[in-house]
């Protein structure tokens, strides 16, 4: 069978700063995207991602995105709002659909007949995990996920641990995979595993507490890095808590970031920090265009969507909502919602399309990115779609 994924039909404020931007998904729900998630649950493929939202999109690896509609037989149409845990599943004669607390999130359609949209009829198994209601819920996933897949990487092949490492706990939960690891990075795995994947570089100064997860070529070059993802390429260093870098983003210098989802190409400049609990400890609540969203959550920092940059000195609210491509510079503090290309902090000037294209085109190649053709039609399109040019 073919894996079909389809995205929310109105993703909306709930998933900005990344609704029009990338598949939901796309991002990362612990170490994995959603879409690896499901591919390693339902041991296939997926074919094709089904979201009006993200037409045109293209990164290199993803499968094609195509507009939502009917799907032919033989076929699995699966939620990107949901994201499975645990083994993969033997789906069992005449099961229709996969559902979770009642609620279906993967559809399977024979051959010969066709899957016109999501429904509640036939046959259902039952399958294990978290069901996402925007972005805010990825650090729910994390707490879900993390341990658990971090643990996952005991049983493959791993290098000795570092000469010249201190470790905290159990030096067996150490994975390293093709990692340089200089003497003196302290590894604190009495909370969970560590894992550094190929190419990964730790500098000395470092103090890595588990879980925690280093995708390949990564830089983690100082602080206290704690029970967070770091996607493929990213350049971190500072105080960095429980939070998600969806890949390619970079933190280099000091500053705090805690319960954050951090978009690809991302520039947080020298001292940026995200406040993640108010100061009267009540629950958190996102501002996203015209819209107010309870979170349900204490602890909440920042959610900042693709190619956004902050100068230096940053300072970020509890719950801030940075769209993507925006600058933010200049003496105005920031506020909780910073629009897609906004030119400055205030958000009352917008980035140019050329401006913006000139900007990505300057930065891929620095993390080996080619900016392709392909790549500028997408960015383009994500452009034209959030600023309706």
């Amino acid at each position: 069978m073919q894996l079909y994924l389809l995205e929310p039909p109105s993703p909306g404020p709930a998933w900005a700063p990344f609704t029009g931007v990338r598949p939901v998904c796309e991002l990362r729900a612990g170490v994995w995207r959603i879409r690896e998630r499901w591919e390693a649950v339902l041991q296939a493929e997926t074919a094709s991602i089904l979201g009006d939202h993200v037409a045109g999109f293209q990164e290199g690896d993803e499968p094609r995105v195509r507009p939502g509609g009917s799907v032919d037989g033989p076929a699995i149409v699966a939620a990107s709002w949901f994201a499975p845990s645990g083994a993969p599943i033997e789906v069992g004669p005449g099961v229709r659909r996969l559902a979770a607390e009642s609620e279906s999130v993967a559809w399977l359609v024979a051959a010969g007949e066709q899957w016109t949209g999501p429904h509640d009829s036939g046959r259902a198994a039952t399958i294990e995990g978290l069901t996402l209601g925007g972005t805010a819920d990825l650090i729910s996933a994390l707490e879900a996920f993390l341990k658990a897949d971090c643990a996952d990487f005991l049983t493959g092949e791993r290098d000795p641990v570092p000469a010249g490492s201190i470790v905290l706990g159990d030096a067996g939960q150490i994975v390293c995979r093709g990692a340089q690891v200089e003497p003196g990075v302290v590894f604190d795995v009495r909370g969970g595993v560590v894992v550094l994947e190929e190419g990964v570089e730790v500098r000395s100064g470092s103090r890595l507490e588990g879980p925690l997860y280093a995708g390949p070529g990564s830089r983690l070059l100082g602080g206290h890095l704690r029970a967070s993802v770091f996607g493929p390429s990213c350049s971190v260093k500072g105080e960095i808590a429980a939070s998600v870098f969806v890949g390619f983003a970079n933190k280099s210098h000091d500053g705090f970031v805690g319960h954050s989802v951090i978009g690809h190409w991302v520039n947080l400049g020298a001292g940026t920090t995200t406040s993640n609990l108010k100061n009267t400890y009540g629950i958190v609540s996102l501002q996203a265009g015209e819209e107010r969203l309870s979170t349900g959550r204490q602890f909440l920092g920042s959610l900042i969507g693709d190619h956004a940059k902050t100068a230096i000195g940053t300072m970020l609210p509890t719950g801030t909502v940075v769209g993507a491509g925006a600058h933010l510079f200049g003496e105005a503090g920031v506020p909780k919602w910073v629009p897609p290309f906004a030119w400055g902090s205030r958000g009352d000037a917008q980035l140019s399309e050329e401006g913006f294209l000139r900007i990505a085109e300057r930065v891929m190649p620095r993390r080996q990115v080619a900016f392709t053709p392909e790549r500028r039609a997408s960015l383009s399109a994500t452009y034209r779609r959030l600023t309706g040019a």
